[in-house]
């Protein structure tokens, strides 16, 4: 078991008092390992008990009566309604309008995307990266809850910065075909290409229509002790974002 304190941020946004949300901090004393701090993965090849000691800690920590809904994450575009039973956990994001259904993603690089709206009516959570943007995620998991996006608000999390995001001429040409606009959010550094994916994701989230957004400045990559990151290690843990609706 880590010994260290379990540790999280929370979203800056105009969410009422009965919207949670957060995401854990790593919290690594040696983070040259690729587990060492609080990783919620089963996925990654580190000990399933260590990982299922992490989750029962964060249960407990959150006073959690049914834990969350861990998904099996695909970078792809399905988002589960958290309201029925669901048949599958193959999905990047859920909603939810329920009390105390809690929604989960896990990442280390890729963005958690936090939405609600000013009322707190539902909470939705995504996971966002390169290949999900591409494939629509946004616009699926908008278009899966109840509200306008007009009435929304939305939390972008800590994900890799533009500095250390290198990606080939492919994925630029995914990022930007159907949205030429976003096309400067994909700088060209020497011979490299750099892409801006809290920008990318809020850019979209404002042609969408969303009327808050905004992002965290955190950077994944940069800080060792604090997060995950893929694109810095590889083999690595993930952290966990969550959001549910307590009254």
């Amino acid at each position: 078991m880590n010994s260290t304190a379990l540790r999280w941020i929370q979203p800056d946004w105009p969410a009422p008092a009965h919207v949670h949300a957060l995401t854990t901090e790593r919290s690594a004393s040696r983070p040259n390992d690729p587990y060492d701090g609080f990783n919620f993965a089963d996925y990654v090849k580190d000990a399933p008990v260590k990982v299922a000691t992490h989750r029962e800690v964060l249960h407990k920590t959150l006073g959690f009566l049914d834990p969350p809904m861990w998904l099996s994450q695909q970078h792809g575009n399905t988002v589960l309604g958290l309201d029925h039973r669901c048949e599958t956990r193959v999905a990047d994001g859920s909603f939810t309008n329920r009390d105390r259904t809690v929604c989960a993603v896990l990442s280390a690089d890729c963005a958690p995307v936090f939405l609600s709206d000013r009322e707190g009516t539902f909470v939705a959570l995504l996971h966002v990266g390169w290949r999900g943007l591409a494939v629509g995620v946004l616009e699926a998991g908008i278009a899966a809850v109840s509200s306008t996006a007009q009435e929304m608000i939305c939390w972008v999390g800590p994900a890799i910065s533009q500095e250390y995001f290198e990606v080939g001429n492919d994925v630029r040409h995914q990022l930007i075909e159907n949205n030429p606009a976003d096309e400067s959010h994909v700088a060209l550094s020497g011979e490299h290409y750099f892409a801006d994916l809290p920008g990318l994701i809020l850019a979209r989230l404002r042609r969408i229509g969303v009327a808050y957004v905004a992002a965290s400045t955190e950077c994944t990559y940069a800080k060792a002790g604090r997060w995950f990151s893929y694109r810095r290690q590889g083999l690595c843990g993930r952290m966990a974002s969550l959001i549910w609706i307590a009254h």
